[in-house]
Order: C-alpha cells, then sequence, then structure tokens
C-alpha cells in the first residue's frame, strides 16, 4: 500500500513538472514574440527622443501623429490600397476557386501548384518580375501598385476557400436548381452562403498581406506613391519618428479589440418556441 502511494505520488509530481515546463516554455514564446511591440508601445509614451531615455509619460506624440500630413498621407494610402486589392483578390479568388474546383484531377493538381507558386516564391522576385512588366507597359504608380497587391493577394484567397468548397454541400444547389431558381440566384442564396466563412478569412488575409508589404509595393510604386512601410524603410537613416510609435500601437490596439469582440462577442441563442419545449 506505502509502495503504490509513493509511486502515485512520484507520477502526479512529473505530470506537474511538466506542466510546469510546458506553461513556461509557452510565456517564454509569448515574450518573446510580443516583447518588441510591448516596447514600441511604451516608445510611444516616451516624452523623450531617445530610445534608451525614460524622459517621461506624454501623449504629445500621438496629437502631432494626427498633424503630420506625410503620415496621414501614407496612412490613408495604405487602407485604400490594401482594402480594394483585398476586395477585388477576393472577388477573383473565389471565381477561380470554384473554377478550380471543377476541373478533373490531373488539371486541379496542376493548378493548385501555379496557385502555391507566387506564395512559396521570394517576394524580391516576384516584385522585380513585376516591375519590369510594368516598365514596358504603364507607368509606376499607385495602378502599378495596386495591379501587383492584387497579384500575390488571389493565391490567398484562393487557398482560404478551397477548404470550404470542398465542405460545400451541392445537394442544396442541385435542388434549388431543381425547383427554378436561375444560376445566378442559386449562387448568392446556396452557395455563397456555405463559403462565406471563407471568402471573409481570404479577404482580411488579403488585407493584412496588403498592409504589411514592402517589398512588392517598393518595386512596382512611383514617385510620390508611399505607404507605412516605404515611408518607413526611407526614414531609417535620419530616425524614426516618434510619431510612427504611436501609429503602430494605435494599429495594434485596433486589431486586438477586434480579435476580442470576434472571440468573445456573444452569439445569439434562437428562440425556442413554446410548443417546442415539451
Amino acid at each position: 500500500m506505502v509502495r503504490k502511494m509513493k509511486s502515485g505520488n512520484s507520477f502526479h509530481g512529473i505530470n506537474g513538472l511538466k506542466n510546469l515546463l510546458s506553461r513556461c516554455y509557452i510565456g517564454l514564446i509569448v515574450l518573446f514574440l510580443y516583447a518588441p511591440i510591448l516596447v514600441l508601445i511604451v516608445l510611444s509614451f516616451n516624452q523623450s527622443r531617445s530610445r534608451v531615455t525614460w524622459g517621461g509619460f506624454t501623449l504629445d506624440w500621438y496629437g502631432r501623429l494626427f498633424s503630420n500630413q506625410q503620415i496621414m498621407d501614407a496612412l490613408v494610402t495604405t487602407l485604400v490600397l490594401a482594402f480594394f486589392s483585398a476586395l477585388i483578390a477576393t472577388v477573383i479568388g473565389v471565381l477561380a476557386a470554384l473554377g478550380i474546383h471543377a476541373m478533373r484531377q490531373r488539371n486541379y493538381q496542376i493548378m493548385m501548384i501555379f496557385t502555391n507558386i507566387p506564395i512559396l516564391n521570394a517576394d524580391i522576385v516576384t516584385g522585380i518580375s513585376l516591375m519590369l512588366w510594368f516598365v514596358h507597359f504603364m507607368p509606376l504608380g499607385f495602378g502599378s501598385v495596386l495591379i501587383a497587391h492584387i497579384t500575390f493577394n488571389i493565391p490567398y484567397v484562393i487557398l482560404s476557400v478551397m477548404p470550404k468548397i470542398r465542405q460545400m454541400n451541392i445537394s442544396l444547389y442541385e435542388a434549388a436548381r431543381d425547383l427554378g431558381a436561375n444560376a445566378v440566384y442559386g449562387f448568392f442564396r446556396v452557395i455563397l452562403p456555405q463559403l462565406l466563412s471563407g471568402i471573409v478569412s481570404g479577404f482580411f488575409m488579403a488585407f493584412t498581406m496588403s498592409m504589411d508589404d514592402f517589398v512588392i509595393t517598393y518595386f512596382t510604386k512611383g514617385a510620390g506613391v508611399n505607404t507605412l512601410s516605404t515611408m518607413i524603410y526611407g526614414e531609417i537613416r535620419k530616425g524614426i519618428k516618434p510619431e510612427m510609435y504611436a501609429l503602430s500601437t494605435i494599429i495594434f490596439a485596433t486589431m486586438f479589440l477586434i480579435l476580442l469582440a470576434v472571440n468573445y462577442w456573444p452569439e445569439k441563442k434562437p428562440a425556442v418556441k413554446e410548443e417546442q419545449r415539451f
């Protein structure tokens, strides 16, 4: 009996040690990922321009941020570019995913290989090739950057929508057609609702990739076109302005609040009729 108690205690002790080590390991990973962001947030409230000296708490950099026309122009350009490139890429990507899904197995595999190439390819290769293409056919500017962002966003949308297409119940669409619905009505009322979660994921993925991109934007933009990433790159030699710390903090806080709202927003439960309770 004593041996069994000792073996049980040692077993629980080993499990407790494993749980402690796993939590410490996860904590170190989270700290490694978010420590730079926490430093950036602290610097956005630092009155001193120095990154190593604390000059006191201030909100001046947030006030100067909205009065800095150069940063505001770059922010507007970045958001407009990300929204329209994600929207157009989502429309093209959904239609492309439906077309690829309808192909035969061999053609399907070939198209999926071509879809994965832009994702696995180095950004600098894509950026230089698009730049050479635009130089011969159109002037570099906002239009060239928009086309470039649409180009590299489409594969992300396709890969986000494709799993939902595989899970889709095609019998519902066929039943709608048998009941007299035309192809357009059946697509918007039967197929599209089943793909909606994948479409939304693809849109936000494309939006994020467009906002985050630097290399392709750098090679395809013309004079006078600046996004946040290219503007920050141009200011590295002179030193990054503290207003950029404030802007980065606002962007991070906005994304964090959106994620909290999406994950913890209470779902509405369907009302139960009195007759169905019994």
